[in-house]
């Protein structure tokens, strides 16, 4: 009887642990009686977490902390290489076709202006960018936003615990740019 007894006591205790980790396998936490809630389960759809996740903790992990810890030194500079390098490429691209664009926007407007298509007011826009110039001295200080200076803040941290990531990513951003 009194081994029935014990290990009765056992499940009993057992069940209860079970329960009192709730947040392993369920997403409220049970209530009641105990002997009610014993076997009684609420399913944690876990796309739904997946998709509240931002990407960056889907691709890093939980904690975003130094990816030294979490991957190999080849690892970490391949990661940063191959991003850098794509990051280049695509700055490269982009930014000769916004260089193409002003530039060609300018070259237009010069020979409509010469032409005699339009007319330039050269006194107005000299006054206008008198005017621009004083602007931007009054509003010139040397104190950043507040969100300018958490975010800067936020990047050297990045940037100081993910050394070798961010040390490829910068040589792949230089070859990107050359190629």
């Amino acid at each position: 009887m009194a081994a029935s007894t014990q290990e009765r006591k056992r499940k009993i205790d057992t069940s209860i642990m079970r329960e009192n980790h709730w947040s392993a396998t369920t997403s409220t936490p049970p209530t009641g009686d105990r002997a009610c809630n014993l076997g009684h389960f609420e399913s944690l759809d876990l796309a739904e977490y997946a998709k509240k996740q931002p990407w960056w903790r889907k691709l890093f992990g939980q904690e975003t902390g130094p990816s030294a810890e979490k991957y190999s030194v080849a690892t970490q500079l391949l990661i940063g290489g191959v991003t850098g390098w794509c990051t280049g490429f695509i700055f490269q691209k982009v930014g000769k076709l916004a260089a193409t664009a002003v530039g060609g926007g300018f070259f237009l407007l010069q020979i409509a202006n010469h032409t005699g298509y339009i007319k330039i007011d050269w006194q107005r826009v000299e006054k206008d960018m008198k005017k621009a110039k004083e602007q931007l001295k009054i509003r010139k200080s040397n104190h950043l936003p507040t969100e300018v200076k958490s975010k800067a803040e936020e990047v050297v941290l990045f940037v100081k615990k993910n050394v070798l990531v961010t040390g490829g990513f910068f040589g792949g951003f230089l070859l990107g740019m050359a190629s």
